[in-house]
């Protein structure tokens, strides 16, 4: 298990303890944080599961493939440079304590 810090777009805070493997979509959706709409159900054909990860681990990560990176010019709210969809990213033990912000809208 991993511990993400996820931030709902009211600002709290929730610290969840998340199996490795599962993606950040699978692990909000999970827990029932609101802020995540994952539309297409984590297909990677929508941007409703959009994120801010701090951009320093976002640069661990592996890049955006281009179907992601096409998507998030799509994203209700702004896109930023540790923008990612959730859907995308697995939990894993480098990722310990990330912050990950949801935006204020993902429609």
């Amino acid at each position: 298990m991993t511990r993400i810090n996820f931030i709902t777009p009211d600002g709290a805070s929730h610290a969840i303890d998340a199996p490795d493997g599962q993606s950040l979509m699978q692990t909000a959706r999970a827990a029932g944080l609101p802020g995540i709409v994952a539309e297409c159900n984590g297909n990677a054909s929508c941007a409703t599961c959009h994120v801010y990860l701090d951009e320093a681990v976002a640069a661990t990560l592996p890049p955006p493939k281009d179907q992601e990176e096409d998507l998030l010019g799509f994203t209700a709210s702004e896109r930023r440079a540790g923008s990612r969809l959730s859907c995308q990213v697995c939990v894993a033990p480098a990722l310990e304590g990330i912050r990950v912000e949801m935006p204020p809208s993902q429609v």
